[in-house]
C-alpha cells in the first residue's frame, strides 16, 4: 500500500502523523510511504529523517492526496484537503465528527473511508488512540490554566501553590477520565488545593484509593458543581462522550457566580466544549473573557509540545497503522471489531451513531458498510 502524510495546516499545528520510526515500519513491511517535505520540521524531524528510512518526499500535499491509497493525519482535515479526498481512499485521523457539520458532509460527498482515531475503542473499553493525547492535554490544563491566572493576561493574579502564609489556588476538574486524572495530578503538584469531580462513584474511589488523598474527589451533581465552580480559580473541563458533542456543563449564567478573573480550561473543545460560553481558539490567540471570566479553548492542545505529542501518539497508532495496510482495512476491521469502532464514514455513508445522533444524519451500521 502506498500511506501518505501531508503536513498539517490547522493553525499552529506542529505535529505530523507519520514519524520517521512508523514510517521505517511500515516499509519494513514491504508498504511505500510518501511524506509531504517539512511535514516533520515543527516536531523536529527533518526531510533527511524520513529519505533515511527509504520514505518518498513529495514537493506539496497534493501530490500526497493524489496519489496516497492511505492518508495519514494527526488532525481532522481541513476544507481544502477534503476536497483533494476521494472514494476508495483511506484516511486515518482524528476527526472529531459530531460538532463538525460541514467536515462531516465534505467527508461524507467525497465518499472516503474514514477511520477517527477518537473512536478507536480496545478491550478493556477504553480509547487507546486518544488517550496519549488526553495524557498530553489533561498535563497540559494546569499549566496553560496558571499562565491565564496571571493579572496582565485577564486572570486574578493567583499563584497555584501560593506562598507561605498566602493560600493556594483553588482548582476544580470536572470529569476524573484519562484528562482529568492527569490535570488533577499535576495541579496538585504545583501545590494548587484540587477537587475532581465524576458522576462515577467507582471512578471516584478509584481516585482516592490511587492518589491517596493528593486532591479531593466529589460527587458530580448539579448543586456540588455549581457550589465548587463558583468558589473555584481554575476550572478545568475534562468531560469526554466518545465520538459525541461534549455536554455543557457551565451555563453562562453561571459565570455570573464566578470569582471576577477566574479561569476556563476547556479541553473538551475538540468535541464542541463542555462550557457554553466555549469556542475555538488557537495557540497564537488562546484566550478570551466573557462577563469577566477567562476561557482557554485552543482546540489542539497537544500540538504545543508537538514532538512529545508526537512521538506518543505514533507509538498508539503503529499497530493500526499496519494492520490497515497489510490486510486493507476491510479485513483488518473484521478482524478486529476495536479498530471498526473507528470507522465513521465511507463511501458516502455515515457509520458512526453518536455522530449520527448529534448531527441529524442517517447511519449505515459499520457491519453492513464492510460489505459495500
Amino acid at each position: 500500500m502506498l500511506i501518505g502524510c501531508p503536513k498539517e495546516i490547522k493553525p499552529q499545528e506542529f505535529r505530523v502523523g507519520l514519524t520517521p520510526n512508523a514510517a521505517q515500519e511500515a516499509i519494513s513491511h514491504d508498504h511505500q510511504v510518501i511524506i509531504e517535505s517539512g511535514a516533520g520540521a515543527g516536531a523536529g524531524f527533518d526531510d533527511a529523517d524520513y529519505a533515511a528510512v527509504g520514505a518518498q518526499l513529495a514537493d506539496s500535499a497534493a501530490e500526497v492526496f493524489a496519489r496516497a491509497e492511505m492518508i495519514v493525519k494527526v488532525k481532522e482535515p481541513q476544507a481544502s484537503e477534503r476536497a483533494q479526498l476521494r472514494e476508495g481512499q483511506l484516511l486515518f485521523t482524528y476527526l472529531h465528527l459530531a460538532p463538525d457539520p460541514d467536515q462531516t458532509r465534505d467527508l461524507l460527498a467525497s465518499g472516503v473511508t474514514a477511520i477517527a482515531y477518537e473512536t478507536v475503542t480496545d478491550r478493556a473499553g477504553g480509547l487507546p488512540l486518544l488517550a496519549p493525547m488526553s495524557e498530553v492535554a489533561g498535563r497540559l490544563a494546569p499549566q496553560v490554566g496558571a499562565w491565564s491566572l496571571q493579572k496582565a493576561n485577564g486572570g486574578r493574579g493567583v499563584l497555584m501553590g501560593g506562598v507561605p502564609g498566602v493560600g493556594p489556588a483553588n482548582v476544580v476538574v470536572i470529569g476524573g477520565g484519562v484528562v482529568g486524572t492527569h490535570a488533577a495530578r499535576v495541579a496538585a503538584g504545583m501545590g494548587a488545593d484540587v477537587t475532581v469531580l465524576d458522576m462515577s462513584l467507582a471512578r471516584l474511589r478509584y481516585l482516592d484509593d490511587v492518589f491517596s488523598g493528593q486532591f479531593r474527589t466529589r460527587h458530580a451533581s448539579r448543586g456540588n458543581t455549581a457550589e465548587l465552580v463558583a468558589n473555584a480559580d481554575m476550572v478545568i473541563g475534562a468531560v469526554l462522550i466518545p465520538g459525541a458533542a461534549a455536554p455543557k456543563l457551565i451555563s453562562r449564567t453561571q459565570l455570573g457566580q464566578m470569582k471576577p478573573g477566574a479561569v476556563l480550561v476547556d479541553v473538551a473543545i475538540d468535541q464542541g466544549g463542555c462550557f457554553e460560553t466555549s469556542r475555538p481558539t488557537t495557540h497564537a490567540d488562546p484566550i478570551y473573557e466573557v462577563d469577566g471570566i477567562v476561557h482557554y479553548c485552543v482546540a489542539n492542545m497537544p500540538g504545543a509540545v508537538a514532538r512529545t505529542s508526537t512521538i506518543g501518539l505514533g507509538n498508539a497508532t503503529m499497530p493500526h497503522l499496519l494492520a490497515l495496510a497489510d490486510k486493507g482495512w476491510r479485513q483488518a476491521c473484521e478482524d478486529d471489531p476495536h479498530l471498526l469502532d473507528g470507522l465513521n464514514t465511507h463511501a458516502g455513508h455515515l457509520t458512526y451513531y453518536a455522530v449520527g445522533k448529534a448531527l441529524g444524519i442517517d447511519v449505515l451500521s459499520p457491519a453492513k458498510a464492510l460489505k459495500l
